[in-house]
């Protein structure tokens, strides 16, 4: 836990007990940073009981509410550090007065350090400001994400002829689920935001919900190119079965028609081995030259009859 006041562009670290009569000049950002979802957290009493219980919920979704004179608004954005066994989303739970902000996070979001490099350039001086900023270092760290995602399937596009299918199938595969998990928390971050910029509240300024609608188009245009990729992979992963079919159906003509040219010299050669008496030619010099021309002339005519019913060409 660890508090920060900023008045005019100078950023000075305070005691987190001093938060709470805190009446300015200036600007108080107190932000709790839990180490994981088995640590407890405390909220400071100045928060509402019910913003208190949204702050440190063990599962949040992102969502903005005006409680009294303050906001409470949830987001997603990229963890600082690689996660294991995670969407690589985080959430960070503010509660916004006018010159008070106290956020909660449990794990490191990446965006916080552009949110303090701006207050400490004088950027942010109420709590419209930290939102806006917050807003928009969280969609400018998760844009690249989203696009990555789409520059690998298209890569996975380009592959299709002369890719292997099953490699193929597991990437695009993972391709979707990330794109279906990223979109759970994009659409919302976009949502609240929007909402955030409806409320009236004297300390949102003009700039502030111009910035916040910013923000939150940015979201929408992800949530949409999420939306895309998730269709195309779906689609590819038709084409892939589709010409995993065609494959087994090549592969199992050519075996067919393999089958079906040896089936009659099977016959053929059975036949002319059979230990009984009575079998043409037996004692000819030139009789095994004879069935071998004469097999071979069967396996052409075999060929021959699949070449004109066209089953060798497609």
């Amino acid at each position: 836990m660890r508090a920060l006041l900023v008045d005019a562009g100078t950023v000075t670290e305070i005691g987190p007990e001093t938060v709470a009569d805190f009446a300015g000049p200036g600007f108080v950002w107190l932000h709790v940073d839990g180490a994981g979802k088995r640590q407890e957290m405390d909220v400071p009493d100045y928060v509402p009981h019910m913003a208190a219980n949204a702050l440190v919920a063990s599962e949040t979704r992102p969502r903005c509410d005006a409680v009294d004179a303050g906001v409470l608004i949830n987001l997603r954005g990229t963890a600082a550090d690689t996660m294991q066994d995670s969407d690589g989303l985080v959430s960070i739970r503010v509660w916004v007065e006018n010159h008070r902000v106290t956020s909660v996070s449990r794990h490191s979001m990446a965006a916080l350090g552009k949110v303090e490099a701006a207050a400490r350039s004088g950027r942010i001086v109420d709590g419209g400001d930290f939102v806006a900023a917050l807003a928009h270092a969280i969609s400018v760290e998760l844009d690249p994400k989203v696009a990555d995602l789409g520059d690998q399937l298209d890569d996975c596009e380009g592959m299709l002829d002369g890719g292997n299918i099953y490699e193929l199938r597991r990437n695009i595969a993972w391709i979707r689920s990330q794109a279906i998990v990223l979109r759970r928390f994009v659409a919302p971050d976009r949502d609240a935001l929007g909402q955030m910029a409806q409320l009236e509240f004297a300390w949102i300024s003009k700039d502030d919900r111009l910035h916040l609608r910013e923000a939150a188009d940015r979201f929408a245009r992800m949530a949409e190119e999420l939306e895309a990729v998730r269709e195309r992979a779906a689609l590819l992963h038709e084409q892939l079965t589709d010409l995993r079919a065609e494959m087994i159906d090549q592969r199992s003509l050519g075996i067919a028609v393999t089958a079906f040219i040896f089936l009659p010299l099977t016959f053929v050669t059975g036949l002319l081995g059979m230990n009984v008496q009575g079998i043409p030619f037996a004692d000819h010099p030139q009789a095994f030259w004879g069935v071998v021309a004469f097999c071979a002339v069967i396996g052409a005519a075999v060929l021959a009859w699949f070449s004109v019913r066209h089953w060798l060409s497609d």
